[in-house]
């Protein structure tokens, strides 16, 4: 670990300019962020400029509004279309400590006999490849005021993405000293073209306490994505890497891939809002938005309605409040809304089929077609209708304030792969509208101002959060399962099992195994079975019906605490966070905790008692089941910022502001989790698991000046 890391340097360098006048104004952006990461031959170098131009005409009765954003990256690659390889990671935690690096001969120590154990420091060197892109965005607008109150504005925009990407793999690395490659290099390019055309009118008219204001439009969006790749070994020498690929053989024989794809959709939209205030005390806000989608090709119901209404009440400006000082500010809120969510794939209204590899016949290498997908007419639209409850505050003169928010949130029509039979369908799964989960919780945030005098002010804000979440449905009338559950997750090899469970009824990201609660006289596993009994090791049928809920890996409950103070010239910000009440799956121990894995490198805790009474068992083989399932609550003081405001020279001309500052990112951490950090993924349907070949999080150390000319 030592060889493969390094205390990296970060440096980013911002410049912004303004100018201009009431007709003409602009601002001008370049940034620059050059990371270099823990590990070698890991970086990242992105270039950001934007420009942002306002012009007024005709009494400002037309306005134009041009920008244009552009982002230029580049980073090192060290797998096939990544960045740092995580398997890399991997080969350093399993490496024998005590093995050499290099043979007395400079060449690299290699092992390949062993499965899948590689010198971490050859796979960096001996390989090398490079991601450039560029992002544009060109967006402008143009609003015109015909008459009075009423709005005329178009708005289109043009974003485009294009990717060039390279990585070879020279003779001396493992792919050829175990798999005889010879040498290896792809290519691949990427491109992505978003378009946004959006016309709107807006009429807003006041009468008496009465504001009211009304809009109207059409959206119209379209994007068109392309891919390009190719592969290719066994190269006469390793010179060119990836920039000569058509010198290797493997294209010549048909081994090695390439292909390319295109896809394209649009989205078509109408839509309209009503704003209504009467006297700044009863608000409304009601709208509507019609949209259809080309993904929809094929299904009856392409075309989708999302209403949403909400209304609020600023209970401080009744007379019954009149007499009641204390509040500025006390609003109560209630809404109701309907969101769409097209699906991500194409196509999945109608039947396809795909190439599927060639077929050597009499000599002739005939393409194979198989079904890709069903046709399923009655495809249509996530939904998501929420319903929320709010309360906004502010007492004192602002001194404190906050908002208090309850939501139920009902989503329908989620899609799922459905097993359906065949035939007399051509293909085993059909993607389908089968879904429902409803998701319930609280939001809660308050602003204080402890402290503010003249030299000194406290500001401090503190924010909770909790969500409830249930899967209600994975049937419609069309669609039934035998099983109410489908599992998902991954260990990864060698264990190769399933994490979790999803079952209607129960939340999403319940961690599904082997419950183990003790360890017998012999080093092996005592388990509990359904029944609530003990069994040991040698008797359990490890079978999945043996299997039961071993946690959550989605946090019940979010928690932050934020203070920025300020004194005379000094400032201080303090960023604190939490996550309270799940569970994480320790890949790390589950793996490098067997003390009979005696090819690898161990944790210590590998020789420590199991329940603190014998060391496990050496014949015991790896397995997922509870012991390595850990409580992950943690509170991250997270951020911490000081800076000092340099007073200048009354007679400075150039330099009119200046500030210098030091800060620490991911500073201090305290949980009871054993891993490195219990901020793991918690996204997609296996929330919770901490994978043995992320990168490591990392402290930061920055120092920053800021200048205003």
């Amino acid at each position: 670990m030592n060889a493969l890391s390094r205390a990296p340097l970060i440096h980013v360098n911002n410049v912004t300019l303004r100018g201009g006048n009431a007709t003409t104004n602009y601002l001008a952006n370049g940034t620059y962020r050059y990371f270099e990461g823990i590990f070698l031959k890991s970086d990242n170098r992105t270039f950001t400029g934007r420009i942002d131009v306002n012009h007024n005409m005709f009494d400002s009765r037309l306005k134009l509004n041009v920008g244009l954003l552009s982002s230029n990256n580049r980073y090192t690659t060290l797998t096939d279309g990544g960045s740092f390889s995580g398997y890399t990671y991997r080969q350093a935690v399993i490496q024998n400590p005590t093995q050499p690096i290099t043979n007395a001969d400079g060449t690299w120590y290699q092992q390949p006999g062993l499965f899948n154990y590689d010198n971490p420091l050859a796979r960096i060197y001996e390989s090398d490849g490079e991601n450039k892109s560029l992002n544009t965005r060109y967006n402008g607008s143009l609003t015109w005021l015909p008459i009075d109150r009423l709005q005329l504005k178009a708005l289109a925009s043009l974003n485009q993405f294009n990717q060039t990407r390279g990585y070879a793999e020279t003779k001396q690395h493992i792919s050829t000293i175990r798999d005889g490659r010879n040498g290896y290099a792809s290519r691949g390019t990427q491109a992505v073209t978003d378009r946004l055309l959006e016309l709107t009118a807006n009429y807003d008219h006041n009468f008496g306490a009465h504001r009211l204001s009304v809009l109207g439009g059409y959206s119209y969006q379209d994007n068109v994505y392309e891919d390009y790749f190719m592969q290719n070994w066994n190269f006469p020498t390793d010179k060119f890497t990836y920039n000569n690929i058509g010198t290797g053989n493997a294209l010549r024989t048909g081994l090695a891939p390439i292909g390319s794809y295109k896809g394209a959709w649009n989205l078509v939209g109408f839509f309209g809002r009503l704003t209504y205030n009467y006297e700044d005390k009863y608000l409304l806000l009601a709208s509507v938005r019609r949209e259809a989608s080309s993904k929809f090709v094929g299904a009856n119901q392409p075309w989708g309605t999302f209403p949403a209404v909400s209304l609020g009440w600023r209970i401080n400006r009744e007379g019954f409040m009149r007499d009641v000082k204390v509040f500025d500010d006390l609003k109560l809120r209630a809404g109701y809304g309907v969101t769409g969510t097209a699906p991500d794939d194409l196509f999945l209204g109608v039947a396809r089929l795909n190439y599927s590899g060639f077929f050597l016949v009499n000599g002739t290498w005939v393409p194979s077609l198989v079904p890709a997908s069903n046709p399923n007419p009655y495809l249509r639209w996530e939904e998501k209708r929420e319903t929320n409850i709010g309360l906004d505050f502010s007492l004192y003169k602002g001194r404190v304030s906050g908002s208090i928010d309850l939501y139920n949130r009902e989503t329908n029509g989620l899609l799922y792969d459905y097993p359906v039979p065949s035939p007399p369908n051509l293909f085993g799964i059909t993607r389908a509208n089968v879904g429902s989960m409803r998701n319930r919780g609280v939001e809660v945030i308050v602003n204080v101002v402890p402290v503010q005098t003249k030299s000194f002010v406290w500001n401090s804000s503190v924010n909770f959060s909790t969500n409830q979440n249930r899967l209600t449905s994975l049937t419609n009338d069309l669609y039934t399962l035998t099983n109410d559950f489908f599992n998902t997750g991954y260990t990864g090899e060698p264990i190769q099992t399933y994490t979790s469970r999803v079952r209607v009824g129960q939340p999403i990201g319940n961690f599904y195994g082997f419950k183990v609660v003790d360890v017998g006289a012999d080093g092996k596993w005592i388990y509990e079975n359904r029944e609530g009994q003990q069994v040991p090791y040698d008797q359990f049928a490890h079978s999945d019906e043996d299997k039961m809920i071993l946690g959550n890996g989605l946090p019940r409950y979010y928690a932050g605490w934020n203070n920025n103070l300020r004194y005379k010239n000094f400032d201080l910000a303090v960023t604190m966070r939490g996550a309270f009440g799940y569970q994480i799956l320790n890949f790390q121990r589950m793996y490098y905790e067997n003390p009979g894995v005696v090819q690898y490198n161990q944790l210590r805790s590998a020789q420590e008692p199991v329940f603190g009474k014998v060391v496990l068992n050496k014949n015991v083989p790896l397995e997922y089941n509870s012991y390595y399932v850990e409580n992950g609550d943690f509170w991250k003081i997270d951020n911490v910022t000081l800076g000092y405001n340099v007073n200048l020279p009354t007679s400075s001309k150039i330099i009119r502001n200046a500030r210098v500052y030091v800060s620490t990112l991911n500073t201090f951490q305290f949980t009871g989790y054993k891993g490195l950090d219990p901020e793991v993924n918690r996204g997609g349907l296996a929330p919770g698991l901490d994978d043995r070949d992320k990168y490591p999080s990392v402290r930061t150390y920055t120092f920053g000046l800021n200048l205003t000319f």
